[in-house]
């Protein structure tokens, strides 16, 4: 059995699921739930749990009184919900996770001293804010302007999905160090001062678009080599495998993708040189815009905007099942980048019928996905 069914098992029933029937009410009590036991348990670990990147930035007392907030409307949305829907599994979990961050100490647990930075640590704190942003924002705009309407937002696979969001967030500070190490180790001998100080002498929003136009270039070439490589196929393989996309859909990536398709893609961005400013702009906009892509919305762009910018649906080609959609659509900003390479795909209005790899080949699972490129056998060609 399955994750998925598994929970389905726990949580689900025949009961209606549309506005007013204590389905919606429920989902968003255990949702907050799951976020209130997290922040509280980030409050007793802070110099474990929390990155301190995030917790330079954050406003702990509005942190504190949000926490205190999730909590009350996680209990009241729990009782809602219990009291509309003959099964109570829902409303009651809820509650019971509402409770619990109560009873833990919710907004007001003390923090002794300052935090201490220590040499590992987890972005627990980095996972939940992310997951409380994105969902707030992506799943409205998938329920308001859905391309595939009959798709729910727990439709298959999306319990590996959330593994994989939350594990890529929680090891955040493994990543970040192997998306640097490449090219401090190896290329500290290609900076030039020279180049980089006129780098930086350029206004924000130049360095901005030349940082996206950069790393599109870079992860263009990298993404049709993992399509090529037998070897490297397999590990982006798992990528491909969700057959229904929405926004949590992106954060399907094998470990050995991540590392490499962002190790190479910061390679000229370092050498480069690019201001914090502008960089810290681009990275925050590639995260944002790497969600949207995947995300399961009907918007019509003007052609214009289709031939300027990566949207949804030229992205959603890219993960198509129809054999003249494969490989083709690799440039993550720019779509002249496949134009000029010749590997664009994109008929006037049209979206894919479906998605995937042609017979399923990867398993479901994040477990079984993540030795899946390793074992026998499994080093066949790309899509």
């Amino acid at each position: 059995m399955s994750l998925d069914q598994k929970a389905a098992r726990v949580f689900g029933d025949d009961e209606p699921t549309h506005f007013g029937s204590g389905w919606m009410s429920g989902t968003i009590s255990v949702f907050l739930g799951v976020m209130a036991v997290g922040a509280v348990i980030c409050f007793y670990i802070p110099e474990l749990l929390t990155s301190p990147e995030v917790r330079a930035v954050l406003p702990i007392p509005l942190i504190r009184t949000l926490i205190q907030l999730v909590i009350a409307f996680g209990f009241l949305l729990g009782f809602l919900s219990a009291l509309l829907r003959k099964r109570k599994v829902l409303g009651f979990t809820g509650i019971a996770l509402a409770m619990l961050a109560a009873l833990g100490g919710g907004g007001n647990v003390p923090v002794e001293g300052a935090v201490q930075t220590t040499p590992v640590y987890l972005g627990l704190d980095w996972f939940l804010l992310n997951l409380l942003l994105l969902a707030v924002v992506f799943v409205p705009l998938e329920k308001v302007w859905p391309h595939r309407r009959g798709q729910s937002v727990f439709r298959v696979g999306w319990t590996t999905d959330t593994i994989y969001f939350f594990v890529s967030h929680l090891l955040v500070q493994m990543s970040t160090l192997l998306t640097l190490m490449p090219a401090q180790l190896f290329f500290d001998w290609a900076i030039h001062p020279a180049v980089q100080g006129a780098v930086r002498s350029q206004p924000f929003v130049l360095q901005f678009l030349q940082c996206m136009l950069v790393a599109d270039l870079a992860e263009y070439t990298i993404h049709r080599y993992f399509h090529k490589s037998r070897w490297l196929w397999p590990f982006h393989a798992v990528h491909h495998s969700s057959t229904e996309m929405d926004w949590l859909a992106g954060s399907r990536l094998h470990v050995v993708d991540i590392v490499l398709t962002r190790g190479l893609t910061f390679v000229p961005l370092f050498v480069l040189g690019f201001d914090t400013g502008p960089l810290y702009a681009y990275l925050v906009f590639v995260s944002v815009h790497a969600v949207f892509i995947h995300s399961n919305v009907s918007w019509r762009f003007p052609r214009w905007v289709e031939n300027v910018i990566v949207t949804p649906r030229f992205h959603h080609w890219h993960h198509a099942i129809e054999r003249e959609a494969i490989d083709k659509n690799f440039a993550v900003h720019f779509p002249f980048l496949d134009k000029l390479f010749g590997t664009y795909y994109g008929p006037e209005g049209a979206w894919p019928a479906g998605y995937g790899i042609e017979g399923n080949p990867v398993p479901d699972g994040f477990a079984k996905q993540l030795v899946y490129p390793v074992r026998p056998g499994k080093r066949s060609g790309a899509a």
